[in-house]
C-alpha cells in the first residue's frame, strides 16, 4: 500500500504512492499507470503526488488511477456543488477542483489542517483554490447543523468520502439527504485491502482488522438501501458509487 515512487517502472513489488490496487499483477498495475494515467495526469496533481510521497502518511492519499477516475466521473455528470469528506493532502481534492467549472464549490472537511496545507500551495497555483471551502473538524456536527437547514438539502452533486470508516454509515444517514436526487456519493476503500473475504485466523494489519467489520457494515446496508443504485468498483482500494434515486 504505499511507498515512495516518482513513477518509474519498478520490476519489484509495486510501490506506488496510494498503491491499494487489487489488481493480482504489480506489472499490469504499472502498465496501467504508465499507459493511460501518468500521461494524462495534470502537473498540479503530478506535483501533489510526488509531494504526498515524502509524507510518513502516504498510504492515505488517494491513487493516480482513482484519482483520474474522480476527475472523468466529474465531468460526466456535470457536477458544481461537491463535498468531500477527509482531505488529507489534497489529491483527490485537487482532481475534484480541476474537473469542476470556474464557479464550482467543494465543501471540504477534515480534522487535520496541517496536511492539507501540505498541498495547498500546489491547489492555489493551479489556479483553483477560491473553488474550495475547507473546514477544519469532525463532520458529523457540521453535517447535523446543515441538516437543519433546508437550504442544504438536495444541494450537492458528487460528495465523495475517504475518512472514518467507522462513521461511514453515520455520513451516510445524513449525507441520503443532502445529496441531490440523481446525485452521487463515493465511499472509498470499500473493499478495505481485500480483507473483507479473508479467513477470520488471517494476519492483517491492526488496522485493518479493526475497521474491517465497518466497512463489511457499510457494504450490507448500502445493497439494501432503496433510496440509491450502486456500484462497487475495484478502483484503488475499492469504490462504491450511491446514486440517489429517491
Amino acid at each position: 500500500m504505499a511507498a515512495v515512487t516518482t513513477g518509474e517502472s519498478q520490476p519489484a513489488k509495486h510501490q506506488e504512492v496510494g498503491h491499494k490496487s487489487l489488481l493480482q499483477s504489480d506489472a499490469l498495475y504499472q502498465y496501467i499507470l504508465e499507459t493511460s494515467v501518468y500521461p494524462r495526469e495534470p502537473q498540479p496533481m503530478k506535483e501533489l503526488r510526488e509531494v504526498t510521497a515524502k509524507h510518513p502518511w502516504n498510504l492515505m492519499t488517494t491513487s493516480a488511477d482513482e484519482g483520474q477516475f474522480l476527475n472523468l466521473l466529474l465531468k460526466l455528470i456535470n457536477a458544481k456543488n461537491t463535498m468531500e469528506i477527509g482531505v488529507y493532502t489534497g489529491y483527490s481534492l485537487l482532481s475534484t477542483a480541476l474537473a469542476l467549472p470556474q464557479d464550482g464549490k467543494i465543501l471540504a472537511l477534515d480534522i487535520n489542517r496541517d496536511n492539507y496545507e501540505i498541498g495547498l500551495p500546489i491547489i492555489e497555483k493551479a489556479g483553483v483554490a477560491h473553488k474550495i471551502d475547507f473546514r477544519e473538524g469532525p463532520a458529523l456536527p457540521l453535517l447535523d447543523r446543515m441538516l437543519q437547514d433546508e437550504k442544504y438539502h438536495g444541494s450537492f452533486d458528487f460528495i465523495f468520502v475517504d475518512a472514518d470508516k467507522d462513521n461511514y454509515l453515520n455520513y451516510h444517514q445524513r449525507l441520503i439527504d443532502l445529496v441531490k436526487i440523481g446525485g452521487v456519493i463515493g465511499y472509498d476503500n470499500t473493499l478495505w485491502n481485500g480483507s473483507l473475504v479473508a479467513p477470520p485466523d488471517a494476519p492483517l494489519r491492526k488496522y485493518v482488522r479493526y475497521y474491517r467489520d465497518f466497512v463489511l457494515e457499510l457494504n450490507k446496508a448500502l445493497a439494501i438501501d432503496p433510496r440509491v443504485e450502486i456500484c462497487q468498483l475495484p478502483v484503488g482500494d475499492g469504490i462504491t458509487l450511491c446514486r440517489r434515486i429517491t
